[in-house]
């Protein structure tokens, strides 16, 4: 997937991918999207000032690999921005999609849907990820709130009706899915991506779930976000 080759046609889907320091898995991820790539999916990396070798190995593979400031939300912005499809799809990079993932959001968004996500499935070795993952889907469909993890998606009029993700360190996916939702219902397709569950399982399931818990009612209640965003990082 050399960085030198141009689409002749504005592709439909473009894949923005934000990164830091994600030299161990990077190569792996955007091997996975190959097939999307052949499809005519524009992959995008966005790299936020990684101290290891992901942007050299992102420039064999991805689409661009584009520069910005550190923040997830910064990142994916310009990303988006960068980006020539009609649809895009935000994606961590460790997070793998569904087989032919295009052709889901292609179809999710044919109707009156204009954003939507995946189910998860999180990856690792304790049994209660598939119990996590379970909460988190059944907590999406009745909030109409989605994650990062879960791969959103949303048109490009969607993405720039609500301007984008908020500028802010934390709780950007649940900010846009809040503005999203003025918009349309989202899509919340039972195929399921794959996200590794490290940061359950290195800093403990049932810490982790009470620390997201304390921090999303924290953020409800209107409290600073860089605040929230320093505990998230202290904790980790």
């Amino acid at each position: 997937m050399p960085v030198s080759t141009a689409l002749s046609n504005p592709p439909r889907l473009s894949i923005i991918i934000p990164t830091l320091n994600e030299a161990a898995g990077i190569d792996a991820q955007l091997t996975a999207l190959l097939g999307l790539w052949v499809c005519g999916v524009e992959i995008i990396v966005v790299d936020g000032g990684s101290q290891d070798d992901t942007v050299a190995i992102a420039k064999h593979h991805a689409s661009r690999v584009l520069s910005s400031e550190p923040g997830r939300a910064r990142q994916m912005n310009l990303g988006a921005r960068a980006s020539r499809g009609e649809q895009l799809l935000f994606l961590h990079a460790d997070t793998k999609l569904p087989r032919r993932a295009d052709r889901l959001i292609a179809k999710a968004l044919s109707g009156s849907r204009c954003w939507g996500r995946f189910d998860i499935r999180l990856s690792g070795e304790q049994s209660m990820l598939g119990v996590i993952a379970f909460c988190m889907n059944w907590r999406s469909r009745l909030t109409g709130i989605a994650t990062g993890d879960q791969a959103l998606f949303m048109t490009r009029a969607a993405f720039e009706a609500v301007d984008g993700y908020p500028d802010q360190p934390l709780m950007e996916d649940i900010e846009i899915s809040k503005r999203l939702k003025h918009l349309s219902k989202p899509a919340c397709l039972r195929a399921q991506v794959v996200s590794s569950g490290r940061r359950w399982e290195n800093n403990g399931l049932w810490a982790t779930m009470l620390l997201m818990w304390r921090l999303r009612y924290r953020y409800w209640r209107g409290e600073d976000c860089q605040r929230l965003a320093e505990e998230y990082r202290h904790a980790r």
